[in-house]
C-alpha cells in the first residue's frame, strides 16, 4: 500500500479536468467536422487541443496540479 506521499494525485486536479475536458472537447469536435468534410475546422481542432494541453500545463505550473499548492485533494 502507498503512503499519500507517493500518490501522484491520479489526474485530480483542477489543471488535469480543465485540459481533459478541452481535449476530449477538441476530439469529439474534430471527428465531426471530419465527418462533415471541414478540413480547416479539423485543423482547428487540432490547434484546440493543443491549446488544452498548453492550458493544463499552465494550470499546473500556476500551483492547481495534483502536487500544486492551490490545490486541496478530496478524501475519498
Amino acid at each position: 500500500m502507498m503512503s499519500s506521499i507517493d500518490d501522484p494525485g491520479h489526474g485530480h486536479s483542477p489543471a488535469a479536468w480543465t485540459a481533459v475536458v478541452i481535449m476530449l472537447l477538441a476530439v469529439t469536435l474534430g471527428t465531426v467536422f471530419f465527418f462533415f468534410d471541414m478540413p480547416a475546422l479539423v485543423w482547428a481542432s487540432v490547434g484546440l487541443l493543443v491549446a488544452g494541453a498548453i492550458v493544463g500545463w499552465a494550470l499546473a505550473k500556476a500551483g492547481y496540479g495534483a502536487r500544486g499548492p492551490k490545490y486541496s485533494p478530496k478524501q475519498h
